[in-house]
């Protein structure tokens, strides 16, 4: 089997220059392409499934592809997402991976990033499928369904809380730095200089622990935070 030709993507974008021209370096990579040029129809056929890859334009007709992405994850659609946009500033990256984005490519770019983005979102949502339950003490992460659990009792998790979790899950037990969290939760090389991940890893620590007995994400003062499945587990 070729790198990519079982790629099935889904391109919303309203530009109909654009959408050929994408369209064409996706073909030409071997993948397969359906288009569509608005909001409320490329949500619906999010909706549909059977597309490994969803490629959403940012500004979009009736419906922005911040609104789309976020009603997809509502909606427990776990299908990788790839944003473009000509909004290519740090908070904007920020706001497009806190909705539930996988990865932000900003216009323009060369044919052979956007092909090596879309590969590699393949590829992670094809190993994350062999994993469709994580189990951690008394901790559950549902990743198809993408849904936590706590005791049997669920935890209602925003898409980034859960992209957050799930990263925890990957490496429970472990000191996950605020580096490693910028990197793979967000996806940025750089430190944006907000306080995006404490304010988020805060709102986690609140659903994981509130109306429990024992705390379960430790601070490691100066290094990260911990997944931790024991009953003396430090607060932070």
């Amino acid at each position: 089997m070729g790198q990519s030709d079982q790629i099935s993507v889904l391109l919303v974008e309203d530009d109909e220059a654009a959408r050929t021209t994408i369209a064409a370096i996706l073909t030409a990579a071997g993948m397969t392409v359906e288009q569509t040029a608005d909001g409320p129809t490329g949500l619906n056929r999010a909706g549909s499934g059977g597309h490994d890859v969803v490629i959403l334009d940012r500004m979009l007709p009736h419906l922005s592809g911040i609104d789309i992405v976020t009603r997809m994850r509502l909606a427990g659609i776990g299908a990788p997402v790839l944003m473009l946009s000509a909004l290519g500033r740090s908070e904007h990256r920020v706001e497009g991976l806190e909705s539930g984005v996988d990865d932000y490519l900003a216009k323009p770019f060369e044919p052979d990033e956007l092909v090596a983005r879309v590969r590699a979102l393949w590829r992670r949502a094809s190993r994350r499928s062999h994993e469709s339950v994580l189990l951690f003490g008394d901790l559950e992460c549902h990743v198809k369904a993408r849904t936590a659990f706590r005791q049997g009792r669920h935890l209602p998790l925003s898409p980034k809380e859960f992209e957050l979790f799930r990263y925890l899950m990957d490496h429970a037990g472990e000191v996950v730095t605020r580096e490693m969290l910028l990197r793979h939760v967000w996806k940025l090389s750089f430190d944006p200089q907000t306080n995006v991940v404490d304010v988020n890893v805060g709102r986690l620590r609140r659903k994981l622990e509130e109306g429990f007995d024992t705390p379960v994400l430790e601070t490691v003062w100066g290094t990260g935070y911990r997944l931790v499945a024991r009953a003396d587990a430090a607060r932070g």
